[in-house]
């Protein structure tokens, strides 16, 4: 065997060197994982503290966008989150820094309350108790609970495997909500009130008809805007699945109209017996 070819067989049988084999490679990684989770912690504070004070400063609040980002919501949904992409590409958070659209969607809540205090017909404090049930139990604590919900299922479940570092924040799923809120507020409170108590309560089939038919509007289009959000995330998969519960609405719908149900009397009476 010639020199050439014994070199060669014993470059061949020789074990590769791994660089993984190092003690210290395994503790730097998880220190460098947990620094890098104590920094998004931190960094997630921050943006809580600064948009919880800028509830403070009016001045401060871009008012006009809000009110356009309400508009379209009706318009077209799908530029909202096209603009929700555009502030995380250039401030680093899906979220919302401005709390101007929470504001308006106050304000929305205390106009149909008003409508609501005429046509239940209550009393001065009955009026302020059915307010704080509509913005802090209706609006922001149900909101809390349905963000919280699709957070840790979305964050669970739906994530593209690996995540890079990436999952879903809490407060855009909060976000996500108040979005898909303000369309069924507006369609159920504002634009049913004037024919609540004369066309869907006192109007018979086609009455329940016309009341039902906005509340299948206002849910499957919550369910719609909710949708648009997570898929907007590059990150999640399987987004569809969450047009699911369109289809059981549907059947509650078909279910109604034959077993006589109407959802606005239940709404009213459930609203009076709440103040009362």
């Amino acid at each position: 065997m010639s020199h050439r070819d014994s070199s060669y067989s014993y470059r061949s049988t020789s074990p590769p060197v791994s660089p993984t084999l190092s003690p210290l490679a395994s503790p730097l990684k998880a220190h460098a994982e947990n620094s890098q989770r104590q920094e998004q912690r931190l960094s997630a504070n921050a943006k809580r503290q600064k948009y919880l004070w800028r509830l403070l400063k009016f001045k401060q609040m871009d008012f006009e966008y809000a009110f356009w980002q309400m508009i379209y919501l009706f318009i077209s949904p799908q530029k909202v989150y096209r603009n929700f992409q555009y502030r995380k590409n250039t401030k680093d958070q899906w979220a919302r820094d401005d709390p101007a659209f929470l504001v308006l969607l106050s304000f929305w809540l205390l106009m149909s309350s008003v409508g609501f205090f005429v046509v239940l017909g209550l009393a001065w404090h009955e009026f302020i108790k059915f307010l704080l049930w509509m913005v802090f139990v209706d609006c922001i604590g149900v909101g809390l609970l349905v963000a919280i919900i699709l957070w840790f299922f979305t964050n669970r479940y739906m994530l593209i495997a690996p995540p890079r570092g990436q999952d879903v924040e809490w407060a855009y799923a909060f976000d996500v909500h108040l979005n898909a809120y303000f369309p069924l507020v507006m369609i159920l409170h504002l634009f049913q009130l004037p024919f609540l108590n004369t066309v869907i309560i006192d109007g018979g089939f086609f009455g329940r008809i016309f009341g039902n038919t906005l509340w299948l509007l206002a849910i499957s289009y919550y369910i719609y805007i909710t949708f648009l959000g997570y898929s907007a995330l590059p990150f999640l998969k399987n987004t569809r699945t969450m047009l699911f519960p369109v289809t059981a609405v549907l059947v509650i719908y078909l279910l109604s109209l034959i077993l006589s149900w109407n959802f606005s009397q239940g709404l009213r009476d459930f609203y009076k017996y709440r103040v009362f």
